[in-house]
Formats: structure tokens, sequence, C-alpha cells
């Protein structure tokens, strides 16, 4: 089965890709998405995410805990910021959550509406995720949130991880794709000494998050794959917290 798999390294480059009848993957591994995977992995019944501040503010009425983030920062006003490791522990067992980022909330709004199916991904769920989507039929965009629309290094790094994972079975369609795994396979030794180095794990070490970022590079900690059904995302049922 020729299945192809390509990589979309910011938001602002999505008009260039066809999404209809693919699997999208959202990644903004520090740290929406490694967020949604642990919180959905640790009981989280749902999560939402929004765009806008005003938007997660208004769904604070109908139950859901808030998350926000801005610039790297909890947002005041809110229940909670942007650490995955909030919800270890089962914190928010059986709660919804409502979350908006700076760039990974934006990076899944942008593209529901066009794509089959839309999954999130984080090294946490890596090998999961790479099982999942061997045995779909239809071709992958890996969707990179980015900083503020640049490129940033992290989400290329994870693209370039689940490309290594599928070289077996998915064509690469173009340079991205390739950039993306060679950047990953000439540091994987020694992910977090060289993603320190970039601009936005430099950012959020002024805010004391270096335990974060150590915990959003652990692969395979959970056997989840979050996938937007609605406006919601809950856990894809063939996928089960390990």
């Amino acid at each position: 089965m020729n299945r192809q798999i390509d990589v979309c390294l910011s938001p602002e480059l999505l008009n260039l890709y066809e999404l209809e009848g693919r699997i999208v993957v959202v990644i903004d591994v520090l740290r929406a998405t490694s967020c949604m995977v642990t919180g959905l992995a640790e009981g989280v019944e749902s999560i939402h995410p929004v765009a806008t501040l005003d938007q997660c503010l208004q769904l604070a009425g109908s139950g859901y805990l808030t998350a926000a983030e801005r610039g790297g920062e909890q947002v005041a006003g809110f229940d909670l910021g942007n650490s995955p490791r909030a919800y270890l522990n089962g914190a928010f067992a059986g709660r919804k959550v409502a979350i908006t980022t700076t760039n990974g909330t934006l990076a899944i709004t942008k593209s529901a509406p066009f794509a089959k199916q839309v999954l999130i991904g984080a090294f946490l769920n890596l090998n999961a995720l790479a099982e999942y989507l061997r045995q779909q039929p239809e071709d992958v965009v890996l969707l990179c949130a980015g900083w503020k629309g640049k490129v940033n290094m992290e989400d290329t790094l994870f693209a370039g991880a689940l490309i290594s994972e599928l070289e077996a079975t998915h064509t690469l369609c173009c340079d991205a794709p390739l950039v993306s795994k060679t950047l990953y396979q000439a540091v994987k030794e020694d992910l977090f000494g060289y993603l320190m180095q970039s601009s936005h794990a430099q950012r959020l070490s002024k805010f004391g998050v270096e335990e974060d970022i150590r915990f959003c590079l652990q692969a395979d900690q959970y056997g989840v794959i979050p996938v937007l059904k609605g406006e919601e995302l809950v856990v894809l049922p063939s996928t089960v917290s390990q």
C-alpha cells in the first residue's frame, strides 16, 4: 500500500497542502500536544481546543476547567497553564478541559475543517501513533505548530522521529519530511541537550519549566492517541492508557 507522508513546518504554510482525505497529525511538543496526550491518558474526559482566550473563558460556564498559555506563561484568570505535569496522577480525571495556547490550538482549528481525521502527536505517544498510522490507508500530513508562524526545532524533531518510525510504510512527499528525518537522526542520542539550544526552550527556561521540557521528550509514556471528534479531543477508541 503506497502511502505518502508530508510535513507542514508551520500553520502559515498550510494553504500549500492538500488535507482532504488525509490524516493530519498536529504537533506542538512544547507543550500543548504533550498536555493533551497526558491529560487524556490521565483520565480527563475530553479537551476542547479553542483559538482565543475569550472562547476558552466562555466554556468555563459550561463546567469546563480552563487552560490558557500565551508567550509560554499561564494567563491570569485561568485554572491551568500549559504544563503536562499538572495532569499527572489523575489530577483532573473525569473533568472536561477547554484549552487555548499560542500555537498548538490554532494548528488544530486551522486543519479541522479539511482533514479526514485530526490526531495529536507528542513524543509521549510516539509508538502508539506510529502503529496506528501504519494500519491506516490514508496519506498523512504532519502539521508542526511552530512558534507564531515561524518554524521551530522541537516540532520538526518530533516529525522526524515519527517519519523514522514510518519509513517502511510511507513514502516521503518532498524535502520537508526528509529534512525533519535527517535532523532527528543526527541528534536523537541527545535530544534534550540539542533542544535546549532552541529559541522556545530558552524562552521557557526563563519560567523555570526545565522539568516540563524533560517530561515532554520522554518517548512512549502513554498508549493513547487524542482524536478530534466534533470540537473536542477524546481518546481514539482503539488505544488505551498504559
